[in-house]
Formats: C-alpha cells, sequence, structure tokens
C-alpha cells in the first residue's frame, strides 16, 4: 500500500503544497497564489487568511484520488523572519508584517544601542536589521499599543497554520532563529535580547525541533482541509533551512546554492560560523544538532529577469513566437561573447545587497564599457556579476570549510550557461539535481518523514534527490575570473560614496 508525505511551502507569492510518495516520487503539485500588500514605501503585510484558505483548497485539491488514512504526515516550510500578533484564541489581531518590510529601523537602533552589533552577532548569528521579527513586535508596541496588548503570542506564516491544524502555539528552531531573539548557541530563548528590547518573554511561542510531531488533525482542520483527524503534524522549518534539505545538504560540509530571484549559498555545521566583519550569518539547521552559515544576495535571478525584460525585448518576442523560453534563446547570444565579457563588469545591487556589503543603498552598475562591447558582453556580463558576488560570499565559507562540490537548486540551475559560469567562477563541481524547484517542499516533507518515524534519518533525502548533472570548472576560465574578482570587489567600494549620493536622488 503507498503511502504518502504532504508538505506545504508557504512563500511570499503563495502557498505551494506537494504530495509525495515515502518512496521519494513527487505525485502532485499545486499552487495557490494570494497578495501581499506593499505600502509606505517599506512596509509589507498579508492578510493570514489566505495563508489558511490556500491551505485548505491546495489540499482537498491534492488529495484527491487518494484515501487520506495513506498520509504519513503532512509538514510546512515557510517565509521566515515574520511577525504575526495572534490573541488567546488564535485569532489574528492584524496582517502579518512579513520578512521583506523594514518598518522597524528605529527599533533596530535601539537595540544597537542597548547591546551593540557584535554583542548582537555573538548570540544570534545575525545581524542587527528590522528586517527581523523582535523588531518588527518591538515596533508594533511602540506604534500599536493596543494590538501588543492584546497579543498572547508571535508566529511566524507556518506556525499559524499549524495552530489551525492543531490548536498549538509553537515554532521551530529554525524560524525561531529569524525572530533574532533565539541565542543559537543554546537553541533557546534570549532573555537578554528580549530584556534589551523590552519585549515581555511570554508573547514568544513553545521551541521545538523541526522533527517534532506536534500533535495531530483536528476534526475541525479535518474538516476544512478534506482531511481525515489524526494525522501527525510535523513542525517543519524556515523556507530557506527546508531548502537545504532538499538540496541534500545535511551533512558536515554539504555545501548548496539557491538561485532565484535571490540567491544565497549555505552550509551544513555543527557550530555557527561568527565572521569578524559580519558579512554572513547563521540559521538554525532542520536536521538536529546543525547549524546553516549562509549569506545571501538580493538580485541574482532577479538581476537575469531585469535583463530578460528590459534589453532582451527581441528574444522575448521570438520566444513567445516560437515556443521556446526566451532564456535559451538569450544563453545563445551568451554563448557568442568570451569569458570576462571582453573586459565589462556588472555589479548586480539592482535592489541594494545584502552579503557581502549589507548596504541597501547599493546600486547596479556596468563598469568599463566601450565602444567595441557588443550587445553580447552586456548579456554575458550580467550573470557573471552575480556569479562573482556569490564567489566572495562562498570565499568566506572557504576560509572555515573545505568545497570543491556544490548542489545548486532554484530556477537558476536550469542554466546551462550560467551553471557552466558558476563553477568557472567558484573553481567547484556543480551538481544539478533531478528536482530544482521543489527541494524546498520536499525538505519539508523528508522532515515530516523523520518526525513521524516514516525515515529513520534524513539520509533519506537521496533517495529523493538524485544528480540530473554535474560540471566541471574549466581551468582557463578560473584563471580569468580569478584574476577579475579583485577588480569586481574594488568597482564596488570605488562607488561606495555615489550610491548614497544617488540614493538622495
Amino acid at each position: 500500500m503507498t503511502k504518502y508525505l504532504l508538505a506545504h511551502d508557504l512563500g511570499t507569492s503563495g502557498n505551494k503544497a506537494t504530495l509525495f510518495t515515502t518512496g521519494g516520487e513527487m505525485v502532485k503539485s499545486k499552487v495557490y497564489s494570494y497578495d501581499t500588500n506593499y505600502f509606505n514605501g517599506n512596509w509589507a503585510e498579508q492578510n493570514p487568511d489566505d495563508w489558511w484558505k490556500a491551505v485548505c483548497t491546495t489540499t482537498k485539491e491534492i488529495a484527491s484520488g487518494i484515501n487520506p488514512k495513506d498520509i504519513s504526515a503532512i509538514s510546512f516550510s515557510g517565509q521566515m523572519m515574520g511577525c504575526l500578533c495572534v490573541d488567546e484564541s488564535g485569532t489574528p489581531l492584524k496582517e502579518s508584517i512579513i520578512w521583506a518590510d523594514q518598518r522597524g529601523t528605529a527599533e533596530a537602533d535601539f537595540i544597537r544601542d542597548k547591546m551593540g552589533d557584535e554583542r548582537f552577532y555573538g548570540i544570534t548569528g545575525h545581524r542587527i536589521s528590522p528586517s527581523y521579527g523582535i523588531q518588527k513586535l518591538m515596533w508594533i508596541k511602540n506604534n500599536q499599543p493596543d494590538v501588543y496588548k492584546k497579543t498572547y503570542k508571535i508566529l511566524n506564516a507556518k506556525d499559524y497554520i499549524i495552530f489551525k491544524l492543531t490548536d498549538k502555539f509553537v515554532t521551530d528552531y529554525s524560524d525561531a532563529s529569524g525572530t533574532c531573539a533565539l541565542d543559537l548557541n543554546k537553541l533557546e530563548w534570549s532573555q537578554e535580547i528580549i530584556s534589551a528590547s523590552g519585549i515581555e518573554r511570554d508573547k514568544f511561542p513553545e521551541l521545538f525541533s523541526s522533527t517534532e510531531v506536534i500533535g495531530e488533525l483536528t476534526k475541525k482542520a479535518a474538516e476544512a482541509t478534506g482531511l481525515c483527524p489524526g494525522i501527525p503534524v510535523v513542525c517543519g522549518g524556515g523556507d530557506g533551512v527546508c531548502a537545504a534539505v532538499g538540496a541534500g545538504c545535511v551533512e558536515m560540509g554539504d555545501t548548496f546554492a539557491y538561485v532565484g530571484s535571490s540567491s544565497w549559498i549555505s552550509y551544513a555545521s555543527d557550530r555557527p560560523m561568527f565572521d569578524k566583519g559580519m558579512r554572513t550569518f547563521n540559521w538554525a539547521h532542520i536536521v538536529p544538532g546543525l547549524i546553516t552559515p549562509c549569506g545571501t544576495m538580493q538580485s541574482a535571478g532577479g538581476s537575469f529577469n531585469w535583463l530578460k525584460n528590459e534589453i532582451c525585448t527581441m528574444e522575448s518576442y521570438e520566444a513567445a513566437q516560437s515556443g521556446v523560453s526566451p532564456y535559451k534563446l538569450i544563453d545563445a547570444e551568451i554563448e557568442k561573447s568570451p569569458i570576462g565579457s571582453n573586459g565589462l563588469l556588472f555589479l548586480p545591487y539592482l535592489l541594494g545587497e545584502r552579503s557581502p556589503w549589507w548596504n541597501p543603498e547599493a546600486r547596479g552598475a556596468f563598469i568599463g564599457l566601450k565602444m567595441e562591447h557588443r550587445r553580447k558582453d552586456v548579456l554575458r556580463s550580467v550573470l557573471e556579476g552575480v556569479a562573482l558576488n556569490l564567489n566572495i560570499i562562498l570565499n568566506i565559507f572557504k576560509e572555515n570549510i573545505d568545497i570543491d562540490k556544490m548542489t545548486v537548486i532554484g530556477g537558476g540551475a536550469k542554466g546551462e550557461v550560467w551553471t557552466q559560469i558558476m563553477a568557472d567562477v567558484f573553481n567547484t563541481r556543480i551538481i544539478v539535481p533531478n528536482y530544482i524547484e521543489e527541494a524546498t517542499s520536499m525538505g519539508a516533507a523528508v522532515t515530516g518523514g523523520v518526525g513521524a518515524g516514516v525515515f529513520k534519518n534524513f539520509d533519506v533525502i537521496h533517495d529523493f534527490v538524485k544528480t540530473s548533472k554535474e560540471i566541471e570548472p574549466i581551468k582557463q576560465h578560473h584563471e580569468i575570473y580569478r584574476n577579475i574578482m579583485p577588480i569586481f570587489e574594488q568597482s564596488y567600494h570605488a562607488l561606495t560614496g555615489i550610491y548614497g549620493a544617488l540614493a538622495k536622488l
């Protein structure tokens, strides 16, 4: 009899429900989109009722045709660094402030004055930033005191759905590390940070491992989702960390890169990696006992998408006429340009930058344009610029561990030209798995299977994930990129005064 694992990936643009067999086969996948309300310049909120509707709708669709009693576990990945305030009955008191919201600048400065950047980084593994949950809750306390007073717990997206399914208020260590109220060294709420913030400790939910069975599906939740009561509900984790599991990054030293609109490089470690320049940060891993040091850049696939929309209108038109991907046509043009784009550099800072520069005012730029440059060089330089910036992050990690191979997932892993550029820039063998856009859901499903006792441990991910292709670095290409790297970094620093001036225009 076939048994199943149901995973929900509550992302920024929608929820993806995916049904896997316990043997590692993906059976169905359904997406339900919902809106984000962007306003006041840098505010971003979502309605948690939309999350619940998305989960109910996709669950009914995906479970049709199977016996719900054959679902061994339900688990989750979810967008991180949010702040949803709920009362004792679990009713949302306002819309959820999501990860993209930056309103808590004053609150971040308040904690910085109280603790200092280095002390905060040493406890949480993260820089002080308005992106994180505790600064958002501080903002609510300072600006919406009635909401704060009624707040029983703050939750992230997956935590709210777990409540709806089990009536339990919980979070896991990975999402807790996204609040920046977690002591990453002890895996417990940090009283020092909570006291410095002025927040009551009891507003934070109970902490659990990602593999913990939080409860069983209630009768009410079963009726809403079209399932049957009693299915184990496993805690799951934050989306970026579930992606690590889905990429097979479950043992010490395993390294992967996610290349989507944004991009990050991460590896599995038995301890946080505290960078002296605080250029990278750390999450609690889904796998008990592990940490995932991480460096995230803002605009990776976003830069490629900008290129397609603004410069490659011809390829987009031809692709629409011929029924092929515009990216395939763009790749064909890029292949005509030599390694190094004839000396043209692209700085991929279209949305400011996180790692390694942590400069929200950073701007994108083409540097070195000459009359002899052709369109093909401009196109290649964009992909090279993203890879060069990721290489700075990778080199930070190489100061601590040896990395000779890297799994790449996300939409960027589809491109043969781009993955070769990454291999050449990183001087690292690139592994592209069979599932490149379902890795996050797969990570959540495997977490559910481990938690429910279906799998002995996370090594089972290797039964799910198979290598689709391997790309070896080309030595001559790497030598060219190795000479370009210092010029690329110098170009960023040379323009630091310009970025701020442009931001004021």
